[in-house]
């Protein structure tokens, strides 16, 4: 005989308990953070389209490759983008070892699309690890392909948008960093990012000393920024980021690393057009009798409608006996409403009145009364058979 086992699922109540948890205890980016990222407008990106260009060196001084980055607003999904280029390819010991980052970022520092690939050209075992981020339908689709030698790991996974509010992608950080530089960190600066593993954990900003660097015999002041990256699983990672005023990068290394990113060329200092305040012109009353232009343009239009009107007069004949008749009958009658009188005395003219009957007592009221004192007065009776 055989024996079936069954293992049964956990209560429903029991799942949506537990991802309530999970959704609490997520990395959460910091209310400062998300008005910091809400205020960046696109006349912001404007001064920050430019290329950095440094050399990696060891602890020795001894070079070891390059570090190039480089920024583009392009259109992407019919959406205005900062498409940022980054590579590090070097050698260290002899091993060549390399990053490379391809990024759309738009509004708010959302990342559309990332393309991160890294590799260590090991001789024996070489490692090739690519991360694939896409936004689409408000979720995030991450997807990673690991090669290690022979081994080939695949994962995938899907994070709806709202948990992944403040996040900064690879690529949008290095963006963020000169927004940081030229419109200044906030307090309390805390976002979400992805540690080695595509874990999502919080990455925090501080500001650091300024100091001054010395490029190409140029003393430079420079101003710091440093990140770090609380991964859930690992120890923290930091970088410390050095700028001249305009967000071109001079110096970069992570804590504990003996590899150093350093400037060796200084660019062109990028000066910011200042923008002229707005002309305010106080309202100027309109006199327009002494306006010669206004004045001869009123006397032009009035000599047009009086030869307007005295055309038509002239075609219609008929208009001047009509109003002739109807003042004569309004002098002599001289009601007190003169709009109900008007009125009485036009519908007759209307086809659209009903023709009274002539065997109409003469007593019989018309609709239009007046009202003289107290006393209702027919002003107007039907003419009596």
């Amino acid at each position: 005989m055989t024996a079936l086992t069954t293992s049964s699922a956990p209560p429903m109540n029991q799942n949506t308990n537990s991802e309530q948890t999970a959704l609490e205890l997520a990395p959460k980016a910091t209310a400062q953070a998300l008005r910091f990222l809400d205020t960046i407008q696109d006349e912001d990106f404007k001064y920050l389209m430019f290329d950095d260009s440094l050399v990696t060196t060891s602890d020795t001084g001894k070079e070891l490759g390059e570090f190039t980055v480089s920024m583009e607003t392009v259109n992407y999904r019919g959406k205005d983008c900062v498409l940022v280029h980054a590579n590090s390819h070097g050698a260290i010991d002899g091993v060549p070892c390399g990053t490379s980052i391809t990024a759309h970022i738009g509004k708010n520092m959302r990342t559309v699309e990332q393309q991160h690939h890294e590799y260590v050209k090991l001789e024996n075992c070489p490692l090739d690890r690519k991360t694939f981020i896409v936004y689409q339908d408000e979720t995030y689709i991450i997807n990673r392909v690991i090669t290690q030698g022979e081994d080939v790991q695949r994962t995938s996974k899907i994070v709806p948008g709202p948990e992944m509010e403040g996040f900064i992608s690879e690529g949008a950080n290095l963006l963020l960093h000169r927004l940081l530089i030229t419109k200044g960190i906030p307090e309390n600066m805390q976002v979400i990012s992805f540690d080695s593993d595509t874990n999502l954990c919080p990455a925090t900003f501080q500001k650091l000393e300024d100091r001054t660097q010395t490029v190409d015999n140029t003393e430079l002041k420079v101003y710091g920024i440093e990140r770090t990256i609380n991964s859930v699983i690992d120890l923290p990672t930091t970088w410390q980021s050095y700028f001249m005023e305009d967000g071109h990068l001079t110096h970069r290394v992570q804590v504990g690393s003996p590899v150093t990113m350093k400037l060796i060329r200084a660019p062109t200092l990028i000066i910011r057009d200042e923008e002229p305040p707005k002309p305010t012109f106080e309202k100027q009353p309109l006199n327009w009798e002494e306006d010669s232009q206004l004045y001869s343009r009123f006397l032009d239009r009035k000599e047009e409608l009086k030869g307007d009107h005295g055309t038509y007069m002239r075609q219609h004949p008929e208009l001047k006996a009509l109003l002739a008749d109807f003042l004569q009958f309004l002098l002599l009658r001289k009601p007190k409403d003169v709009i109900a009188f008007s009125a009485e005395y036009f519908a007759s003219f209307s086809p659209a009145m009903p023709s009274p009957s002539p065997y109409l007592a003469s007593n019989n009221p018309t609709p239009f009364i007046y009202s003289r004192g107290n006393t209702r007065i027919e002003e107007l009776r039907a003419p009596t058979q």
